[in-house]
């Protein structure tokens, strides 16, 4: 690794993003959270939902497609542009085979990789899905995520109290939305674990998401544009920001300093219409 760093690395050659697919192209689960309650009461005002009593003390949790993983810059084919197209950064952590009824100290033991994430949503499908009591299901395209996973260790100090405090950088066709920083994060992973295994053991490879990394600070900005409609729907009575057009493009990345890569690389794509009856062939 020394040698690689220090470029003394025979046989070593660039590291490109786009060659890659994600870190597992599939797995056997993938739960996500939301994590981040700022974010979840913003998106309470989004969809005029009542408050969730518990919703404090007590996480909320969907379980996902995991059958289909997008790598990171994989094109997004989606249906209609009318059906509100919005990315959502987060982190998550894939685990190794955790116990049921795991407790949220014992459960990080069973952290393997952290991973950065694109969770893909479709507005337009939410309210009605949630209003089910069911759970997402055409809200929720196949997720993305950067190319490399890591160990937790990788992160050094940036690896704190079950959290990942580092910034996460999004820009949408080349202008910022935000750079929200993960160490906001309410509820750590320790405790999205225990909650996912509170009835159930968690199969190795399963993928717990935190939700979109959201902070109470403006300035900080957004990792989706659902946010930041409802910051101007708080402020000016209306949103302004559409959600993503065909072609457009999203790049996000989780930095340890403005001015430093990350260790995950970088999530780089673009939307685009699927055709009728489309296959996709992906690096796999």
């Amino acid at each position: 690794m020394k040698a690689l760093e220090s470029g003394n690395c025979p046989g070593a050659r660039p590291f490109i993003h786009s060659e890659f697919a994600a870190p597992l192209p599939r797995t056997f689960q993938w739960c996500d959270a939301s994590a981040f309650l700022n974010h979840g009461r913003l998106m309470e005002k989004a969809f005029n939902t009542p408050p969730i009593p518990d919703f404090d003390t007590v996480p909320v949790m969907y379980q996902g497609a995991s059958d289909d993983f997008l790598g990171p810059s994989d094109d997004v084919l989606l249906p209609s542009e009318e059906d509100g197209i919005d990315f959502e950064g987060e982190f998550g952590v894939i685990l190794a085979e955790t116990p049921m009824g795991v407790d949220t100290v014992s459960a990080l033991e069973f952290v393997r990789l952290v991973v950065q994430i694109n969770d893909w949503s479709l507005r337009r499908f939410g309210p009605r899905e949630m209003a089910t009591g069911f759970g997402f299901l055409q809200a929720k395209p196949s997720t993305s995520f950067a190319p490399v996973a890591v160990t937790p260790d990788t992160l050094g100090p940036a690896w704190k109290d079950g959290r990942v405090a580092m910034n996460l950088h999004v820009s949408w066709n080349g202008d910022w939305v935000g750079h929200p920083h993960g160490s906001e994060m309410n509820f750590s992973f320790g405790e999205l674990i225990a909650h996912a295994a509170k009835t159930r053991k968690l199969s190795a490879g399963t993928i717990i998401g935190s939700g979109t990394v959201s902070n109470a600070a403006r300035a900080n900005g957004s990792a989706c544009i659902a946010e930041r409609r409802v910051i101007e729907m708080i402020d000016s009575g209306a949103a302004k920001t559409h959600f993503m057009n065909f072609d457009d493009r999203v790049l996000m990345e989780a930095r340890f300093r403005e001015d430093t890569p990350g260790p995950f690389g970088v999530i780089d794509q673009q939307v685009w219409r699927a055709r009728s009856n489309q296959r996709v062939t992906r690096n796999k």
